[in-house]
């Protein structure tokens, strides 16, 4: 039989899946930072089951003499830890999702052909599903809930029967990746008259004038309409709390019942659910907080209207000028050479960066953002070469 330490399935498991728990723990810790109190605690208390499971895979390790390297040298890319700051939130737990599920469907599943190494495999993959449940149960609405609660019999169908009548409910978006988009419009608007119009006057003068009106134009209806959106979302939010606190007024118990549930599938007990209700119900601002933020995320509109104006506003101005800047300096033939050597770089650079928001692969989504600029571009000179000059 050959010696452990020779076999290298049985190392090259071990290190991945060592590598693997540390870079889950980073990630978690990461999003918690994101995160308000309950939830974040709910993110570290996965982040030091990560760092269990790494000690107990260190500890077979030197069972079979391979050699532990220094977690240090476990690195997040800067890019997946920039995702992890700016993504929305839902996006990133819904990756995380997908990442245990990917581990405990292979990196945890196949057997390694030691019998001590596939039992502790085996036993780590059974957290790293309760994991994976865990942030589907976040990703779903239970915000607070610990990793695998006990919920009292029925509570669900009981809930669920109490917000089925409460159809006012709405929740608003988030210009979060704003900046990123209206970049993203205002290099793919101004790029196609850009090309357009050099393709029905050979590059004239005439170029700069009606690119620098679609820029301009562009980045007003932007700002413009990031403005409406964030003051509708504003509105929603607000109207939200209103209609609640005039739920509490009256349909007082039916409310307390509800506080009760929502308890009730964190695990709590039905009679201490039941206390807890009671108490929050001597104190109307406290529960309207509470039900709030149980039912729709928030009490109170975190966005700013004219911040979300004058991010989407300058980002889509800066995107919109790009196609823009050769023919400030010349016309003819090199300026819109020029003009479509930098668009093209600039659509990979934000097609690149649209991947912070989206988390897939950077190059894929610059390679794809580079396509659809050439796309454009070629088209609409195509089309502009059939205008009469």
């Amino acid at each position: 039989m050959p010696d452990q330490t020779e076999n290298t399935e049985v190392r090259d498991r071990l290190l991945q899946a060592w590598r693997g728990e540390i870079e889950a723990g980073r990630v978690y810790e990461l999003i918690a930072q994101r995160l308000d109190d309950r939830r974040a605690e709910i993110m570290r208390k996965m982040a030091e089951a990560e760092g269990g499971h790494r000690r107990r895979l260190e500890g077979r390790m030197n069972e079979l003499g391979i050699p532990v390297p220094d977690p240090d040298g476990v690195k997040i890319s800067p890019w997946m830890r920039l995702q992890a700051r700016i993504a929305p939130i839902d996006r990133l737990l819904a990756a995380r999702e997908a990442a245990e599920d990917d581990e405990v469907g292979d990196l945890y599943k196949r057997p390694t052909g030691d019998p001590d190494t596939d039992r502790l495999l085996r036993e780590i993959r059974k957290d790293e599903r309760s994991h994976s449940l865990a942030v589907q149960d976040m990703r779903s609405g239970g915000d607070d809930r610990d990793p695998a609660p006990v919920a009292a019999p029925g509570a669900q169908a009981r809930l669920d029967r109490i917000l089925g009548r409460e159809t006012w409910h709405q929740r608003g978006g988030s210009w979060i990746s704003g900046a990123i988009y209206g970049a993203n419009d205002g290099l793919a608007a101004v790029f196609g008259i850009v090309s357009g119009v050099s393709g029905a006057t050979g590059g004239s003068s005439f170029v700069l004038t009606a690119g620098l009106a679609g820029a301009v134009a562009s980045a007003l209806s932007m700002a413009t309409g990031a403005f409406l959106a964030e003051r509708s979302e504003a509105e929603v939010t607000e109207a939200n709390v209103d209609r609640e606190r005039q739920e509490i007024a009256e349909h007082p118990e039916e409310e307390k019942e509800e506080l009760s549930l929502f308890y009730q599938l964190k695990g709590i007990d039905p009679k201490t659910a039941d206390q807890l209700a009671e108490q929050l119900a001597q104190e109307p601002d406290a529960m309207l907080r509470t039900l709030a933020a149980e039912e729709f995320g928030t009490t109170e509109h975190a966005g700013s209207a004219p911040q979300a104006a004058v991010a989407a506003g300058v980002s889509t101005g800066l995107g919109a000028i790009i196609p823009v800047i050769p023919f400030i300096f010349d016309t003819g033939t090199a300026a819109i050479v020029m003009a479509a050597a930098i668009s093209l770089v600039a659509h990979f650079l934000v097609g690149a960066a649209k991947s912070l928001v989206t988390l897939r692969s950077w190059w894929a989504a610059g390679l794809e953002m580079t396509l659809a600029g050439v796309i454009v571009g070629g088209a609409t000179y195509a089309v502009g070469l059939g205008f009469p000059t």
